[in-house]
């Protein structure tokens, strides 16, 4: 809409030919004219580019706040971040190294009680019947074709012992893995061997003897368990306060931002309304028409756009007696080409209607016409809410 209202600058008064200095100096004019509206096109190019951008973090903002709102339905209380949006935005780095710490001194205590359970591993590796689960079943050495059928998953110490002294990442990562392990060493012979057998007696046996072993072991274990359920808790509620800190940073600085581009678009105006011709009457008639075409939503728009120069006209009242020579030039050049913008769109959405065919370029031009729209309307309110503050 803007960059159709700098077009307007350039005023075609007829000029006498037979005098050919005042035409150079004409054609100088022109030039200069026609320079600044490439520099105000420029200005406004910038502007779009901006809020482009600026949409694009909106949108962001948006959706963090969306998946927030869920949070809370599902249990999460959330938190006066807003209130002290700079103190968190200052403390989220230091919030992500404690939870590190907290994460390291963890996994160094899961060590100690790795090293406890190794110790009780140890002795019972070191009992007389422990031969048989030292090393992995030879299948093939001892002839038991269906080994692999019966068994899912081979278990015997050393394997258990490599895992737990790897450190390659592979190893295990908790106590109750190894246990888990231990376990299956004695279920697996007991489950291919019968009863009767040696191989399932001492398996029996000895698993026994490590469950009295682990349930010593066990209150450690489920004491640590839960202090790293309050602590990964606890970090995760720490994280979530920073993500919420950056993001209401986040919604400031775009508010602040949008400031800076309404003034500046305020500036860009004023500029523009200076070097306006006025609207001929001719030109006033036409608009009044275009205005009673225009859709029920369009319409508010437009009276949003009057009521911005003139605090008295009541845009939203019932019935609204707009008079047309009343009006600035500001106000009469900005409605009519919001209302150009508007009818083309109405235009484009009535024919596709009827036709679903329109060509890319079509739909194209349809899109950013209603993004001026959009934008002027987003202006509109901006300014409104402005005034408003500056009443206050």
């Amino acid at each position: 809409m803007i960059l159709a209202y700098l077009m307007s600058l350039v005023s075609n008064e007829p000029m006498d030919a037979s005098i050919p200095n005042i035409r150079k100096v004409e054609i100088r004019k022109n030039k200069v004219a026609a320079d600044e509206v490439e520099g105000l096109k420029s200005c406004v190019d910038d502007i779009f580019a901006q809020v482009d951008k600026l949409e694009q973090r909106v949108n962001e903002v948006e959706l963090f706040y969306l998946n927030a709102s869920k949070r809370q339905l599902n249990g999460y209380k959330g938190s006066s971040v807003l209130k002290d949006t700079e103190r968190l935005v200052a403390n989220a780095k230091k919030q992500q190294q404690d939870a590190s710490r907290r994460e390291a001194a963890a996994a160094k205590r899961m060590q100690e009680l790795m090293c406890l359970f190794g110790t009780m591993l140890h002795q019972l590796m070191q009992h007389k019947w422990a031969g048989p689960f030292m090393h992995p079943v030879d299948v093939e050495g001892l002839g038991l074709h269906d080994y692999y059928e019966v068994i899912d998953k081979p278990m015997d110490f050393s394997t258990i012992k490599n895992h737990m002294e790897a450190k390659d990442g592979t190893g295990y990562k908790n106590v109750r893995e190894i246990c888990a392990d231990v376990r299956l060493v004695f279920k697996n012979a007991m489950k291919y061997n019968e009863e009767k057998n040696d191989v399932h007696v001492m398996a029996k046996s000895l698993l026994g003897k490590f469950e009295e072993k682990w349930l010593q072991l066990l209150p450690k274990v489920a004491d640590e368990e839960k202090r790293r359920e309050e602590e990964e808790a606890e970090t995760q509620l720490d994280m979530q306060l920073a993500h919420e800190a950056v993001h209401a940073k986040m919604a400031r600085d775009i508010s602040n931002e949008l400031y800076d581009i309404d003034t500046h678009l305020e500036e860009v105006r004023e500029m523009v309304i200076q070097k306006c011709r006025k609207m001929s009457t001719e030109e006033k008639r036409k608009l009044g028409a275009a205005l009673s075409r225009l859709s029920p939503e369009n319409l508010s728009k437009a009276l949003e756009i009057v009521a911005q120069n003139n605090p008295n006209f009541q845009a939203t009242a019932e019935e609204v007696d707009l008079d047309i020579d009343a009006q600035t030039e500001s106000t009469l050049w900005r409605l009519k080409f919001f209302v150009k913008d508007a009818l083309e769109v109405q235009g484009k959405s009535s024919a596709s209607k009827g036709d679903n065919n329109n060509t890319t370029t079509t739909t194209t031009t349809t899109t950013t016409n209603k993004r001026k729209i959009e934008i002027c309307d987003a202006i509109a309110k901006t300014s409104k809410k402005n005034k408003k503050l500056r009443r206050d």
